[in-house]
């Protein structure tokens, strides 16, 4: 058996749209990873359908190149905070961080959330400053930004003292000198080689493997990815999991071995320590677990994580248009595909409620919950969804809730009504300066609670320019009520499709959510009323026929487009009573309790309670 290339295990971290992913195709063509003709998609490494729709990674995905006879493991990771679970584990997989830093934009919130997990794990940064060839760079400042950032994470002098390059991406060249536009990656695989340390591996103790990633295949069920520890494995080892408190979660053996090649997953008869491999073979280990040899009886160190914020309840659809639209609609259903889902996603927690027909689902932000909804949705589910709640705490005797770092980018011109909207939502201004280009920077400290259904009405206040940007920051007192929705919605008051006439005399109440032939049912929210009480209204009203001739043609009814709301949207806009039907086909809104004389018994034993 030939001996085993040096190795180097790295991840890339940077906020979301900097450019990792587009880094790493770079990486795959000058390593020689893909032939010269070989066609690959552009961003190869977000292979999930909703990636590549909305642009960011929302699972952290291994791979690996071999340069100049050195193999360089690499982990793309997600840039968005709501993914935050899947960060802190990868972390404890490498030796080291590429930084990557927009050189306009500079370092975000979200830097200083993975930048802060690398630091405390001591791994030294290689900071690159990516997308140069902007017309907006503003390199030096965002090196001093950078400089600032690692020090207010109390950074060590080894980490202070960080290599930088200066890259673009996209046409695939690095430069220790930032005047130059031209070259190769060759300086960065240079720098990897030279400033990560190989890994300090143990090859001759027992074989110990921390396991921070969890899949399926259809035919070798459960694949656990990590990075082997210490020791060695091969094919069909007999081997055990241990949870984090030492006790057994059952015994196997390793009946597959593999290794990332490029982007696929390569079978390999042994892997050592430093590798990062994925195992198969075992039915109940997950996420945290330590595999090892039968004779290890103490677990691997697991990173802690950050535990959920945010929560919904996932129920089932109990809609008159339940079972038309999905083919997955039982509570069992659910039931297995959100546990499931936790099982391999640590940062979300689920919990079954006393009916059985619905579960508390809690985690990290409304994204990670709406990417769940979404591809549960793809595949076939229906469901009824609540308003997202803040999970708050006791502390000391005090209410505790989440607060968010805020930090807005916005044109000059509306700084001052996104400023008084945000006081509304109990935030505070910590800081504010100009950023160039006649946009201003403004950050606040808010509560989460506050933020909840924020962003369509940001986007609307700026003409959808400005840029908002949210990250965890503390639990902090609790900040009192809070004001929600400021219009109350129109809810039809019979089942059928929606007539035409009946929408345009119902135009002046307010703004429609549907169409004429619309299938609608009682209680569903067909708009938002002007003012501010809730109004039943009835869409199936069709004109009067007479035989009388009217002295005019009667005027071609002409409607405004309704306000169509993607999934995030109707979450966000949604109050306490009502719910969004979610299908594969629609998303529907409605209240929670769809007969009026229910409704109405409702509301009046909430206002005496």
């Amino acid at each position: 058996m030939s001996a085993p290339l040096p190795l180097r295990n790295i991840a890339i971290i940077a906020h979301v749209d900097h450019g990792k992913t587009t880094l790493v195709d770079q990486l795959f063509r000058q390593s020689g990873t893909f032939r010269d003709n070989q066609r690959v998609e552009e961003r190869a490494m977000d292979s999930n359908d909703l990636e590549k729709e909305r642009g960011i990674t929302i699972l952290a995905k291994c791979t690996s190149v071999e340069w100049n006879g050195t193999r360089i493991n690499i982990v793309d990771t997600p840039g968005h905070a709501d993914f935050g679970g899947e960060v802190e584990r990868i972390l404890s997989m490498v030796d080291g961080v590429i930084l990557l830093v927009d050189s306009s934009e500079g370092a975000m919130p979200q830097t200083k959330f993975v930048t802060g997990k690398a630091l405390a794990l001591g791994l030294r940064p290689i900071v690159v400053v990516n997308k140069i060839d902007r017309p907006d760079e503003r390199i030096q400042e965002v090196l001093d930004e950078v400089f600032d950032l690692f020090v207010s994470l109390d950074a060590s002098d080894d980490q202070l003292d960080f290599p930088v390059l200066y890259a673009s991406g996209r046409n695939g060249y690095a430069n220790e000198d930032p005047t130059l536009r031209e070259g190769t990656l060759t300086p960065l695989f240079e720098k990897i080689v030279d400033h990560v340390p190989a890994p300090a591996a143990d090859v001759d103790g027992e074989f110990k493997f921390l396991v921070t990633l969890l899949d399926r295949d259809n035919f070798l069920g459960r694949i656990l990815t990590g990075k082997v520890q210490s020791g060695t494995v091969k094919v069909n080892s007999p081997i055990h999991a241990l949870d984090s408190e030492g006790k057994i979660v059952e015994s196997g053996r390793a009946s597959k071995l593999m290794a990332f090649r490029g982007l696929e997953r390569v079978p390999v008869d042994e892997a050592r320590a430093g590798d990062i491999i994925s195992i198969a073979g075992l039915t109940e280990a997950t996420v945290a677990n330590t595999i090892c040899d039968p004779s290890v009886t103490e677990p691997l160190h697991a990173q802690p994580i950050d535990p959920p914020t945010l929560s919904m309840r996932f129920a089932v659809n109990d809609s008159p248009m339940a079972g038309r639209e999905g083919s997955k609609v039982t509570s069992r259903m659910i039931r297995d595909r959100l546990f499931r889902e936790a099982e391999s996603n640590v940062a979300i927690r689920v919990t079954e409620s006393a009916d059985k027909d619905s579960f508390e689902v809690a985690g990290r932000g409304e994204l990670q919950l709406g990417v769940l909804i979404e591809t549960m949705r793809r595949e076939g589910f229906e469901l009824g969804i609540s308003r997202p709640r803040v999970l708050f705490r006791e502390d000391g005797g005090q209410r505790t809730e989440p607060y968010e770092t805020v930090v807005i980018d916005v044109d000059d011109e509306h700084s001052g009504t996104v400023i008084d909207k945000m006081a509304l939502r109990k935030a505070e201004m910590t800081d504010m300066r100009p950023s160039g280009g006649g946009k201003t920077r403004i950050t606040f400290s808010a509560p989460s609670r506050g933020l909840i259904g924020y962003h369509g009405e940001f986007l609307s206040d700026t003409r959808g320019t400005g840029i908002m940007n949210r990250l965890f920051e503390k639990y902090g007192p609790y900040k009192g009520p809070i004001e929600g929705r400021q219009n109350g919605v129109l809810i039809s008051n019979c089942a059928g499709e929606a007539v035409g006439y009946a929408l345009n005399s119902l135009e002046d109440r307010g703004v429609l959510f549907v169409r004429p032939q619309d299938k609608i049912y009682e209680g569903m929210i067909i708009g938002e009323n002007a003012k501010p009480e809730d109004l039943e209204v009835n869409p199936m009203k069709s004109k009067q026929l007479t035989n009388f001739r009217s002295t005019g043609k009667d005027d071609a009814i002409r409607l405004t487009p309704p306000r169509i709301m993607t999934l995030e949207q109707a979450i966000a806009y949604i109050d306490d009573d009502e719910m969004v039907e979610v299908t594969p086909q629609s998303i529907r809104l409605r209240k929670a309790i769809l007969d009026p004389h229910e409704r109405k018994k409702a509301s009046r034993k909430k206002e005496m309670a």
